[in-house]
């Protein structure tokens, strides 16, 4: 679900922060993990924006890029000014670290919510860069796992309540509302599905016992005679007969008088019984009670 991603970021765009610190903090960051070779890219025009926002020197306009076969979405990229072109101190307030993880989410990460679950990823150039976030991760309480792919470094969650409380730490609320509309509407989905395969499940049940409930009563009319059982056990069984696909509770209240289902299930119980004897030559003349 690409769209929790776009908005997540055009939201997160226009929180500027007041501190001048953090606004320091936000720039280098989004420098860091958004540059390629001596721009800063995006395919956000909203977070290119900020970018742009953010620096004292705004000489170089934002140039946008059409998008082409390997990048179907357009790029904005802006030049970096020669201050912005190293790996930058570690800050030193936790605010300004949280801010770094913003702006890597602002200009690397990804926000996904899909049949497969929900995925939250970083995917940065180099090794240094990957340690230097994962040391951020960590330090915000979200330590993330770690992957590598060619020549990338992914560092990725999946666990939904991780992904809320990192989303909830950058800022990012709508996101998590949105993750919490998707969540709820999965689970209600997933309990109709169960509810629906359960009732499946009994009524499949249901018809196979009833079927073998008439084959044994069809073989003791033929092999015994329904007319020596007693009155309970042939009510119970010309019942079955008449209706073959009802429950063993429906058959008990069409009953005179009307009896329980565990009843109803004691005296099938002890119609099968019969029948075993009747095919093994135990069962006398006297009719069963």
């Amino acid at each position: 679900m690409a769209v929790i991603s776009a908005d997540t970021k055009d939201a997160l765009a226009r929180d500027v922060p007041a501190a001048v610190h953090c606004r320091d903090a936000l720039l280098a960051g989004l420098a860091l993990y958004g540059s390629a070779g001596n721009e800063f890219v995006t395919h956000r025009n909203a977070v290119a924006r900020l970018f742009w926002s953010l620096l004292d020197e705004r000489t170089q306009p934002i140039e946008a890029r059409s998008p082409t076969r390997l990048h179907r979405l357009p790029t904005f990229a802006i030049a970096l000014p020669p201050r912005l072109r190293g790996m930058p101190p570690k800050p030193v307030h936790k605010c300004d670290r949280l801010i770094e993880v913003r702006a890597a989410f602002l200009a690397c990460g990804s926000l996904a919510a899909g049949a497969r679950g929900y995925h939250l990823e970083f995917v940065v150039r180099s090794e240094e860069i990957a340690q230097r976030l994962k040391w951020m991760l960590r330090s915000a309480g979200v330590p993330p796992k770690l992957v590598r792919r060619k020549s990338r470094v992914i560092l990725y969650y999946k666990d939904f309540d991780t992904i809320a409380e990192l989303l909830t730490r950058i800022g990012a609320f709508a996101a998590v509302l949105a993750l919490e509309d998707v969540r709820a509407l999965r689970e209600t989905k997933n309990r109709i599905h169960r509810l629906v395969n359960t009732e499946a499940a009994n009524l499949e049940r249901s018809a196979q016992a009833a079927a073998a409930q008439r084959h044994v009563i069809e073989y003791l009319r033929a092999s015994y005679g329904l007319t020596r059982l007693t009155p309970a056990l042939r009510e119970v069984a010309e019942l079955r007969l008449k209706h073959p696909d009802e429950s063993l509770a429906e058959l008990g209240r069409r009953c005179n008088p009307p009896i329980s289902k565990p009843t109803v299930s004691s005296r099938l119980g002890a119609m099968t019984r019969l029948a075993d004897h009747v095919r093994r030559g135990q069962v006398s003349a006297k009719a069963v009670r």
